[in-house]
């Protein structure tokens, strides 16, 4: 096979690769679609700036998630449920006190 066939030109065909990274949140984004530099440098960008947003996204989410279980913790407790805690508290010193009285007369 020799140098001029139709089946070697697609060989050694050069494909850009570019590298960003955002250094304040070490995010990185490697891209190699396309063959050339500017193409890729482009499709970094958009990709590294989706997950810039994505990342923003989810750390306001979270604080929002840490916010709301705060608050739910804080709210006072009804009266239902207050009634509940009491009386479990008293089947509890019930059960302690069935136990102590069996173990101490031996």
């Amino acid at each position: 096979m020799s140098g001029r066939d139709a089946g070697t030109s697609s060989i050694n065909k050069i494909s850009s690769t570019v590298c960003l990274r955002h250094r304040p949140t070490g995010i990185q984004v490697r891209v190699q679609r396309e063959r050339s530099q500017a193409a890729n440098r482009e499709l970094a960008w958009q990709e590294l700036c989706e997950k810039l947003e994505s990342s923003s996204r989810q750390a306001e989410l979270a604080r929002r998630d840490a916010v709301e279980k705060e608050r739910r913790r804080k709210r006072p407790k009804s009266r239902a449920q207050k009634r509940r805690m009491v009386e479990t508290k008293r089947l509890r010193r019930k059960a302690k006190d069935s136990r102590s009285r069996v173990g101490g007369e031996d």
